[in-house]
């Protein structure tokens, strides 16, 4: 709800689209021109020059890219659409320009007495080297969805991947073809809801499915849909890194010789191919040490037409692949963890040290996307920033309600963090200044927050680090927000201060007091951190971590505020990212120190600010296996 209430704030406060991304075409189901040059050619690209091509088609604003986008084969002339386009299957199309070429549609058993009861719009695909390894599927219509069931079965397939919302900008994409709970049955299936998980990027649900026919039942599969969930609206994701994640646990689900994996979209064609050419340039990147985007996308779309449908959806295919190649799998079973330490920490050779450092620097080389932070950088809120190097991106920065008649007064220096579990899940932000304190207790209530996390002293080495924007004791205002300190513990580690927040809200034609609001937030104020380095153990941050998850869960998973000295990086952003870490040790027994700190990296700039923040990361999972130690055992 949270995340929607801050897409529709983005909106009405820029209209341009977010993220700069043009609109996903695939959403009108645009037809593509027929190649304008079609005897042009691109070869495969060696992975030594795959940075240095990306670059390259990157430059002028992606013209290149276009070029040969627009240079692929469309397919139309590759086969004919009879079955398609029949009387009794039209109304089965969900978009009418959008179909199965003859001779490689997918074909259902034939019902006695049923016309066309043998069609369903989805059509084979070819992997890498695998033939018929996925199925390109339109999403479900409400009257498809039987047929649906019935391919799924009769094709043995275990795996389904869903890369649209069932509802986006406000037109269905996609009918839910299953049930949130219990069992449903489709025609001839039954399908009931084994398990479901929620992650920030997707969803995971297991189904236990069973056909019923006049003979008897067959036995039950277990069936497992993975559903993405970040891609945006617009355009494509801003990051590959969560479809690569993504595409690993397809990989890791899909039993070795179950059916083809079943893939959709809406249409089937757009975001459908990005996923399906992603996955076989990957294992050409691996085999061959090289890729042939050009070359897969024009031979499959011989296969279904339209397959990759914007430019922006083609050089993603290259971003994922580049992203791989450059930074590769740096996931780690928890079991190996110490193993791995012991390299990164090896005191008889420089060299494990250099790994650490050198691992370190592929992060700083995260680019800083200076052109999303005009808001932060304009002059009226130049003021408010404390380091005028951390400015918040435009895309996912915290936005203020505007006061009346007051321009640049929904501008704080803030940005949505995802968690693991959750998008928005974090708002990272820069210690208070004297005169942003009002804007900061208007973010803590206007986003329902109740858990804030300070990592700092108010002083540090006779400098002031952050302002005092609580009452000591007793009670204190800023603007309309009374504050007023109900309790203050000192753990071994840290204080919980209990603050109670009351909003005045005043009639602004009668100049009285029209509603008195209260409410409870919590506040841990980490004091384990040091002026200089970073803390001697872990212990102490996993303790905050815990306390601050359990009062999430008393209190409503609402956006937690943390907050560092200076900018709102450094050790606010170790504090998030070892959230994140830890929650998916204790969930999968893996983690990812590097792909977790790149990622928030792409999301406020400098979180993780020193290689010795990075490593202590390391050091308190270690340090939670230790503790706890039945997480050794995580497979």
């Amino acid at each position: 709800m949270l995340s929607k209430q801050r897409k529709d704030l983005v909106a009405s406060v820029d209209k341009k689209l977010p993220n700069g991304f043009l609109e996903d075409q695939e959403q009108t189901v645009v037809l593509l021109p027929r190649s304008p040059s079609p005897s042009k050619r691109y070869f495969p690209i060696p992975l030594d020059s795959l940075e240095e091509e990306f670059r390259l088609r990157m430059a002028d604003d992606g013209k290149l890219f276009r070029e040969e986008f627009n240079s692929l084969p469309c397919g139309f002339g590759c086969g004919t659409f009879e079955e398609a386009s029949r009387e009794e299957n039209r109304e089965k199309n969900r978009y009418p320009n959008i179909l199965p070429y003859d001779h490689s549609r997918v074909l259902l058993s034939h019902i006695d007495g049923y016309m066309g009861s043998d069609y369903i719009n989805a059509s084979y695909i070819d992997g890498y080297k695998e033939k018929n390894k996925f199925i390109a599927a339109q999403g479900s219509k409400p009257e498809t969805v039987g047929d649906f069931w019935r391919m799924v079965w009769e094709q043995k397939s275990a795996t389904i991947v869903m890369l649209t919302n069932t509802r986006e900008r406000k037109e269905e994409k996609c009918y839910q073809y299953w049930p949130e709970q219990g069992c449903w049955v489709y025609g001839c299936v039954r399908v009931a809801m084994e398990d479901v998980t929620v992650l920030v990027d997707y969803t995971i649900r297991k189904f236990c499915v069973q056909h019923h026919a006049a003979d008897g039942c067959r036995p039950p599969r277990l069936v497992t849909q993975l559903h993405f969930t970040s891609w945006p609206d617009f355009g494509v994701p801003l990051s590959p890194i969560g479809m690569l994640k993504f595409l690993k646990k397809v990989k890791t689900v899909n039993p070795a010789h179950a059916g083809p994996i079943i893939v959709h979209c809406s249409a089937g064609v757009g975001r459908t191919g990005t996923f399906t050419v992603i996955d076989a340039m990957m294992d050409m990147l691996h085999a061959e040490a090289r890729v042939d985007v050009f070359g897969f996308v024009s031979r499959i779309r011989k296969q279904r037409c339209q397959l990759i449908q914007t430019d922006m959806q083609y050089s993603f295919i290259y971003q994922a692949l580049l992203e791989h190649y450059l930074y590769g799998d740096t996931e780690l079973d928890i079991a190996s963890l110490e193993g791995h330490l012991h390299k990164l920490h090896n005191t008889h050779t420089q060299m494990d040290r250099v790994g650490l450092e050198e691992e370190f620097r592929k992060l700083t080389n995260v680019r800083t996307m200076k052109e999303n932070m005009r808001t932060g950088n304009l002059p009226a809120n130049m003021r408010k920033n404390r380091v005028l190097q951390i400015i918040p991106y435009d895309f996912n920065r915290v936005i203020l309600s505007m006061k009346r008649g007051q321009e640049f007064t929904d501008y704080i220096n803030a940005s949505f963090i995802d968690g693991y579990r959750q998008k928005d899940y974090f708002i990272a932000t820069q210690a208070p200044l004297a005169h942003t304190v009002q804007d900061f207790w208007r973010m803590v209530w206007e986003w329902k927050c109740h858990s804030i996390v300070m990592l700092t002293e108010l002083k540090e080495r006779e400098q002031e680090k952050c302002v005092r924007y609580w009452p000591a004791e007793g009670s204190v205002s800023f603007g309309e927000y009374v504050l007023e300190l109900k309790r203050d513990t000192l753990c071994e580690t840290f204080s919980i201060r209990d603050i109670f927040l009351y909003f005045a809200q005043i009639d602004a034609k009668l100049g009285c007091l029209q509603e008195k609001q209260t409410r409870l937030v919590r506040q841990f104020h980490f004091h384990g951190w040091p002026e200089i380095g970073i803390p001697s153990d872990g212990k102490g941050m996993i303790d905050i971590i815990a306390a601050v998850q359990k009062q999430q869960q008393q209190s409503g998973n609402n956006p937690i505020v943390v907050h560092l000295c200076l900018g709102g990086g450094g050790g606010g952003g170790t504090f998030i990212a070892l959230s994140n870490i830890l929650e998916r040790v204790k969930a999968e027994g893996l983690l990812d120190v590097f792909q977790t700190v790149k990622s928030l990296r792409t999301q406020r700039p400098h979180m993780v600010q020193t290689v010795e923040q990075y490593d202590f990361c390391y050091r308190v999972v270690q340090d939670f296996v230790d503790i706890y130690s039945d997480y050794a055992n995580f497979k």
